[in-house]
């Protein structure tokens, strides 16, 4: 087997690899894009990329099946967005829409405990920046998951399964020109928001995604050449940073973090409604 093969399924031309393809060949593996499933022959890694679509949609069937045959054979997997939800759904995991309505742009997230001794989150920081731009989310998580990451509005931001299937429910691939491709086509759907703000503070976060999640991929990149150096995960990780499982606390150290590394702005919001 290719030990530097990574399997990049494209489900939706409206996201595609972007910045994470050029992450991943710096770390010195083959990026295979494509836009169905096929097979895992030959492939020493599996990429699953986001879409606008629903991750209980038939037509995922294959992919789902996909998924469940990496986790099973240990193969080095990455679920972005609804490549995540694809992942937990396979998996006997949640997807339905957010009860927290749509999760829209430049964001924080706060690690759990159990990260500390991930070999992808462990290095990252407290509270990374990410890129969101969901209506679902994983509201369960796959029997045996381990919760790596969440937020106030999500609370399964990133997970891991088993011993080397990782999912995000955030986006760290993107470009400035595709978000501004999904702000236009989502333009009708988010009119209560204020799309000229989440859109401006989007495309600015980029520079600082690329400071935290091109390390990230070099590090599953690490995964894909030698995936028997990575241990089994802890569910009850020690950590020298209490875990952050209260909302209220999640919130204190966003804000905490933003108050000290850039100018604070407002969340985006909704707008408010108008009468008649």
């Amino acid at each position: 087997m290719n030990n530097s093969r990574v399997l990049v399924v494209e489900v939706s031309p409206s996201d595609p690899i972007g910045r994470l393809g050029d992450w991943l060949a710096e770390a010195a593996v083959t990026v295979d894009v494509v836009t169905e499933p096929g097979s895992l022959d030959g492939c020493a890694g599996l990429v699953v990329l986001g879409g606008p679509q629903s991750a209980n949609d038939t037509e995922f069937a294959p992919l789902r099946q996909l998924l469940r045959d990496a986790v099973a054979n240990e193969l080095p997997t990455l679920g972005i967005c609804l490549g995540a939800q694809l992942l937990a759904a396979a998996n006997g995991g949640r997807v339905e829409r957010n009860p927290e309505g749509p999760e829209i742009g430049a964001r924080l997230i706060a690690k759990r405990a159990a990260a500390a001794t991930d070999p992808l989150f462990g290095p990252l920081p407290l509270t990374p920046d990410v890129l969101q731009w969901h209506y679902d989310a994983v509201t369960r998580l796959p029997p045996g998951a381990v919760q790596l990451a969440g937020s106030p509005q999500c609370a399964n931001q990133a997970f891991r399964l088993g011993r080397l299937a990782w999912g995000v429910q955030f986006h760290i691939e993107t470009t400035p020109e595709v978000v501004r491709e999904w702000a236009e086509e989502d333009a009708a759907g988010l009119s209560e928001y204020d799309l000229d703000l989440i859109l401006s503070r989007s495309i600015a976060v980029h520079d600082d995604l690329a400071e935290v999640w091109r390390p990230f991929a070099h590090a599953f990149a690490g995964v894909v050449r030698d995936p028997d150096a990575v241990p089994a995960p802890h569910t009850a990780a020690s950590s020298t940073t209490a875990p952050l499982t209260d909302p209220a606390a999640i919130r204190a150290a966003l804000a905490a973090e933003v108050q000290g590394t850039r100018p604070v702005l407002p969340l985006p919001t909704r707008r408010p409604p108008t009468d008649g």
